[in-house]
């Protein structure tokens, strides 16, 4: 039986991808780093081997897929030098990060495109730790389902109360499903008709880039599993058969109590934190994937026996809360958003060709922008004032609707019971209502969408501006 110490999940293993039964893992090997916190990242265009065998003409980060990882530290300094060499204007966008809206990666609203052949340097200060993600806003239909997906894994400030090495392994699992013909190549990425309706599904699901994938982990320990959904269009609906586990965090905040989990869907953008006590050396841990009311074997942890001197009967660790300021309801102003289909009729051009536009907030379809094109916003928020937003999806489809720079809080459905929490994105059913509230007190025109990458292209997208 293998033997693994604390160290070696948390230093290697986990994120050096470096045997047979951790190929799953995301690597770190080939990241220029050239200080704590300092990267570089390309964006290339490169060969993944996603199903076994082929070769599929992906987009990389740094050449590869899975992207690498970027890890930071809650309250200091990140800079991230990033080089587009490919044929195509590019920005990355930290998915989640409240962040100065320069550095917020949104073309021509937050900063010039950058162009093949030159750099542009983010820098930025996280003041949340947790669970977050990076990808263009530039071409997203194409830039990301071709693999331009990465996990940004910010790490809790320094504290008396918790300390990241209370778990005995922290894995990072993006979700993604390729649209992929048997060799490798791509099918098409979008198609009008299922634009219209949830998003153009692909055929070939992965964790970190590998199909049902397996990975060994401590047996005996408290371990976190850091979901993210980076595909897309599709939702995952995910659970731990026939194990007791907890749901720690929902888009990089931790909830004051973890919540036993049942199952948990988390559409396209959305993370989620599942903490769980493996079970004795030998036995595995299923991860599952529902579709509909069935569940489908998903990905398999495999326990080993851990050599670090504890007994294993630590309590589980909890994870601190994220310094969020409290929204002021009872002087909140509401703010209402209406978000319907007007997919019958298809605009065209003056050339005639199509311009697809199956979407609309408050009757609105996103218009596009450009750098003598700024649209008008679809709210103006006074800086410092508490808000509600007033969401109702009159859609027979579901939305996970997305804030740039400000982190809200759920409060109210219509369809279930909420019980209060904190996230950057909200996944609405169809018909439902939902209230959310925050602080307007990042300023900057900040980007107000569906993370259904084909709905937000084809008109569910705007902006609110905060001053």
């Amino acid at each position: 039986m293998n033997t693994l110490d604390r160290r070696h999940f948390l230093k290697s293993g986990l994120l050096a991808a470096a045997g047979a039964s951790l190929a799953a893992c995301v690597p770190m090997a080939r990241l220029r780093q050239t200080d704590q916190y300092q990267y570089t990242l390309t964006l290339e265009p490169a060969p993944f081997e996603l199903i076994p065998g082929t070769q599929t003409p992906g987009l990389g980060f740094n050449g590869q897929y899975p992207s690498p990882i970027l890890r930071a530290k809650q309250g200091q300094p990140l800079t991230v030098t990033v080089i587009n060499k490919l044929d195509q204007p590019t920005t990355i966008h930290w998915h989640g990060i409240r962040i100065d809206i320069a550095m917020d990666g949104v073309p021509f609203l937050s900063q010039k495109p950058i162009m093949p052949g030159e750099r542009f340097v983010y820098r930025f200060t996280p003041p949340d730790a947790g669970t977050f993600w990076y990808h263009p806003h530039v071409n997203s239909v194409e830039q990301l389902g071709k693999g331009l997906v990465g996990m940004l894994l910010v790490e809790e400030a320094d504290s008396p109360d918790f300390s990241p090495s209370e778990f005995a392994a922290d894995l990072p699992l993006m979700l993604k499903n390729w649209h992929l013909n048997d060799d490798g190549s791509f099918k098409p990425l979008t198609i009008p008709r299922y634009a219209a309706r949830m998003g153009t599904p692909g055929n070939y699901e992965t964790i970190n880039g590998l199909h049902k994938p397996e990975m060994e982990v401590p047996a005996n320990r408290w371990v976190r599993l850091r979901f993210a959904n980076v595909d897309n269009t599709v939702m995952y609906k995910l659970r731990i058969k026939n194990r007791p586990a907890f749901i720690a965090s929902i888009d990089a905040n931790p909830l004051p109590r973890p919540k036993k989990l049942k199952h948990h869907t988390i559409g396209a953008g959305m993370r989620v934190d599942i903490v769980l006590k493996t079970p004795p050396a030998g036995e595995e841990v299923i991860i599952q994937n529902g579709k509909g009311k069935l569940f489908f074997d998903f990905m398999r942890l495999k326990t080993v026996q851990a050599r670090d001197g504890l007994t294993g009967d630590a309590p589980m660790p909890r994870l601190p809360l994220n310094p969020l300021p409290e929204p002021d309801l009872a002087n909140a102003e509401t703010k209402r958003f209406v978000f319907e289909w007007e997919g019958a009729v298809t605009p065209a051009d003056d050339q005639g060709k199509a311009n697809h536009k199956f979407w609309t907030i408050n009757r609105r379809a996103w218009e596009g922008m450009s750098a003598d094109n700024i649209p008008a916003p679809l709210a103006t928020l006074d800086l410092g004032k508490s808000y509600v937003f007033d969401l109702k999806n009159n859609t027979p489809h579901a939305h996970p609707i997305h804030i740039h720079g400000v982190m809200f809080k759920v409060i109210k459905s219509n369809k279930k019971r909420i019980e209060p929490f904190f996230t950057d994105t909200v996944l609405m059913a169809k018909n439902e209502r939902v209230k959310i509230a925050f602080v307007a007190d990042n300023p900057g025109r900040w980007m107000y969408h569906c993370h259904v990458i084909e709905h937000m292209k084809t008109g569910l997208m705007g902006y609110i501006e905060i001053r």
